[in-house]
């Protein structure tokens, strides 16, 4: 059976799942998807094995699963991303999937203001590839431009329990107004970049819509059993000026931090690496604040300090806990 704790390639580390339905992405067509639906393969928890679990067509699985073809021709399914992205590389998993997983699969990608019909022209970013029985498949992709549909292809048929499209999202702030924006939201570009611990839940999800679901859908911490704090820095999509700061501690009841406070700057160039050490000397946007549990909390006004327009913020979590929910608002600059 596939390990959970599968170590991810580079191209996967810092990047996000463009194809997780936090996202606002979907599975919207699949040619069968007569023993499992194609919604289930986009997931975001790990799948898993249900053993002596059947419904009316069979064998219940975590995954999208077609019936044998017996035509000679192959399965394919179109998810459409949340957001465009720049795709660095795909997993797709088949974990639990041993005597019907696809012998091969590949992968198309196109950009489109609208749902592709029969005349539309995909490009190819994964060749058919070799797949094997509950395994995770790490494929690298170079791409130079975003896409926002993907067509998954199985030779000919079969199951695939999980698709992950690592890469960042690509937001045109061209034409940005003058109006407030979320500026550190994943579908606004803003990302995770680093942080000190991660031991429970995404660090990743604190930037996603709405609250929330339960206490794994956040950034937890460890116990800290030393001296100091944790954090988390994100880079905004956008450089621009803060004018609100939310935390949100959604089902965060016995764990969640006693203060906080946020730290920012305007960074002009230098890698993730150098960012994380340089975010140890950024002045306060925000100085520390007590945080109650479950609670949404919102700064603005004068509690926000007049750094002028930044790139990057760094949220310290004092001593340790969890965050559901980091927002940044403020206007590009």
């Amino acid at each position: 059976m596939a390990d959970d704790q599968t170590e991810l390639p580079d191209f996967a580390k810092g990047a996000i799942n463009l194809a997780s339905p936090r996202l606002g992405s979907e599975a919207v067509f699949a040619t069968d998807d007569f023993f499992a639906p194609k919604e289930r393969m986009l997931q975001d928890h790990d799948a898993v094995w249900k053993a002596d679990v059947y419904d009316d067509n069979g064998k219940w699985m975590d995954g999208w699963e077609s019936r044998r073809r017996r035509d000679g021709g192959r399965d394919y399914c179109i998810v459409k991303l949340g957001v465009a992205g720049l795709i660095r590389g795909v997993d797709i998993d088949t974990s639990y999937f041993t005597g019907n997983f696809p012998p091969a699969a590949s992968i198309e990608a196109l950009y489109s203001d609208q749902d592709p019909g029969d005349d539309a022209q995909w490009t190819e970013i994964v060749p058919p590839t070799t797949l094997g029985s509950s395994a995770h498949h790490f494929v690298a992709v170079e791409a130079d431009q975003p896409y926002n549909y993907l067509r998954l292809h199985m030779y000919p048929d079969g199951g695939i329990a999980r698709l992950r499209v690592y890469g960042e999202p690509i937001v045109d702030w061209s034409s940005a107004s003058g109006d407030t924006v979320e500026l550190s939201a994943i579908t606004s570009g803003g990302r995770v970049v680093g942080y000190n611990n991660s031991h429970y839940g995404d660090p990743w999800v604190i930037l996603t819509e709405g609250r929330g679901a339960d206490m794994g859908d956040g950034w937890e911490t460890r116990r800290r059993r030393e001296p100091g704090n944790d954090w988390i820095i994100v880079q905004l999509g956008c450089p621009g000026i803060v004018e609100k700061i939310e935390v949100d501690t959604a089902h965060f009841k016995g764990n969640y931090p006693d203060m906080c406070s946020v730290q920012a700057a305007l960074m002009d160039g230098g890698t993730d690496a150098s960012t994380t050490t340089q975010a140890m000397f950024w002045p306060e946007l925000l100085a520390p604040q007590k945080l109650q549990m479950d609670n949404i909390h919102t700064w603005s006004g004068s509690d926000i300090a007049a750094l002028g327009p930044v790139s990057h913020v760094k949220l310290n979590s004092i001593p340790d806990g969890g965050i559901s929910r980091f927002r940044i608002f403020g206007k590009p600059a």
